[in-house]
């Protein structure tokens, strides 16, 4: 019996984003992100599922551990770096890399004492202003990376984009041209492109593209498919009916009696809610699929529930299966109706809900 919710991962969508990816960035190597639990697909299972990947980006140590203890020997790279001087044996002992993106970074680099030099991605801050050395600290901060015998050689280069889910946003190109002209003369691979900059700038994708969501089948881009990218989208988020009631007109339904019944009609009660991770602010109207057809969420979601509105000549039954978003209801689409982001929809799904591999 398969536990509800539950949301339902594609190997066969993974492979084929994965291969669609390489397609678009033919003469680049691919840095799968899994961080945020795999983009909530699960991390390891989705890192098993895309062993074709050149190498894994986590945002955390403790992601990377899990990965190694799972078997997986690809290259990782720490995104967000190390934390603590202690982390730097360990990702020697475990062979992984990391992001060097802040002066305390150095001054562990250059306190601890290794078994041997870890490898080391020096970040540029070319506009994202989040982390990275800026372009008047690069020189200096690349010649004490040169210098630190902890650090393997060549250092490898990265930088991130802040606007390049705006494909017409001149602020890529800009951020680029900063990039190119601090690093151009350098050894090291080179990594500038996220899925946005996989997918829409081109001169971008470098020695190695990081996609993130558009490995799972989702756009980075509002308003926009990732299926227009010939990407699939890899999760379907799937609960079920509970409950079916006969419902008046002038009725409420739910906590705060938040909606009233304009007609007769029935109401589906499916076991999903805020608990599970599906958003409390899902306003009146954001679609489920239920038995092939859109039906309106009614009522405020609830912790354990939410309400739909099934219409009065329904003949939907308890058990039947309720789809919050999947390859038949675009979880972009979910998003935009919640008024949200389809980053935030597939990663804050809690432990409650059931990752079942297909």
């Amino acid at each position: 019996m398969k536990p509800f919710p539950r949301a339902e991962i594609s190997r066969k969508a993974l492979k084929h984003n994965l291969a669609r990816l390489h397609e678009l960035a033919p003469s680049s190597k691919v840095m799968a992100v899994v961080k945020a639990n795999g983009y909530g697909h699960g991390l390891l299972n989705v890192a098993q599922c895309l062993d074709d990947a050149d190498g894994f980006g986590l945002a955390r140590l403790e992601e990377a551990l899990a990965l190694r203890a799972g078997g997986v020997k690809a290259k990782l790279l720490l995104l967000e770096g190390f934390f603590r001087v202690g982390d730097l044996t360990t990702l020697v002992e475990h062979n992984i890399d990391t992001v060097v993106h802040h002066e305390s970074q150095l001054e562990m680099l250059e306190s601890a004492a290794l078994a041997k030099p870890v490898t080391v991605w020096l970040k540029v801050d070319s506009g994202m202003h989040r982390l990275g050395f800026s372009p008047e600290q690069f020189d200096s901060t690349y010649q004490r990376l040169l210098a630190n015998d902890n650090v393997a050689k060549p250092i490898h280069l990265m930088t991130h984009f802040a606007c390049a889910d705006e494909p017409n946003n001149p602020s890529t190109a800009a951020q680029q041209k900063v990039f190119d002209a601090l690093t151009q003369d350098l050894p090291g691979d080179r990594t500038l492109a996220n899925s946005a900059g996989t997918l829409f700038w081109q001169p971008s994708q470098a020695d190695w593209i990081r996609p993130g969501i558009a490995l799972y089948g989702v756009s980075p881009v509002l308003g926009d498919l990732g299926t227009k990218h010939g990407l699939i989208p890899a999760m379907d988020l799937v609960s079920q009916l509970i409950a079916i009631r006969e419902h008046k007109a002038g009725e409420p339904a739910g906590y705060g009696s938040f909606w009233t019944a304009e007609t007769d009609t029935k109401l589906g009660v499916v076991a999903i809610g805020y608990g599970d991770g599906y958003p409390r602010n899902a306003p009146l109207g954001t679609p489920v699929l239920v038995n092939g057809r859109l039906v309106p969420i009614v009522g405020r979601v609830s912790m354990d529930m939410l309400t739909v509105d099934l219409g009065v000549d329904a003949k939907d039954k308890v058990g039947d299966l309720a789809v919050l978003w999947g390859k038949d209801l675009p979880v972009e689409e979910v998003a935009e109706h919640i008024g949200t982001i389809a980053y935030e929809l597939v990663t804050k799904l809690t432990p409650r809900v059931a990752v079942c591999l297909d």
